[in-house]
């Protein structure tokens, strides 16, 4: 029988301060937005990168790390999986959203930088380097 995987690892910069709240029990929760830029090549065959919008929950101690040290333009690394759910809003519309739960936030970079360092950069596990020079010679040879 085949495991249930939900795992999700993403780098990219904050999009916005990150905004904290207390659930009625008392947890903290932060809610952050990062964008990450996929590679893709354009009509004329160059390279452009395409940013994705992701929205994240960070909870407990984590999360309270994140609000008082993280901010719009601070690169950061996500490990975590994927939440679906629903709900209805007061005037009777059924919404739905998915995010991502966050169950590690590794900070890049240092407070001032708008962009990840050399040696700071996550490479998330099975990954055998940042650098996507590695990887643009395997595109070329996909067929389509």
């Amino acid at each position: 029988m085949a495991a249930n995987i939900n795992r999700v690892v993403l780098v990219g910069n904050l999009t916005r301060d990150p905004e904290i709240r207390q659930t009625p029990s008392g947890t903290s929760v932060c809610s952050l937005r990062i964008a990450v830029n996929s590679r893709r090549r354009d009509e004329s065959g160059q390279w452009t990168d395409k940013p994705n919008y992701f929205s994240i929950s960070v909870f407990g101690n984590q999360a309270e790390s994140c609000a008082q040290y993280l901010s719009k333009g601070r690169p950061v690394a996500i490990d975590g999986r994927l939440d679906w759910r629903e709900w209805q809003t007061q005037d009777g519309q059924k919404r739905e959203a998915v995010e991502i739960v966050a169950e590690s936030v590794q900070f890049l970079g240092s407070r001032g930088d708008g962009e990840a360092g050399g040696a700071n950069q996550f490479v998330p596990a099975g990954a055998t380097s940042g650098n996507d020079a590695d990887f643009q010679s395997a595109d070329d040879d996909i067929p389509f």
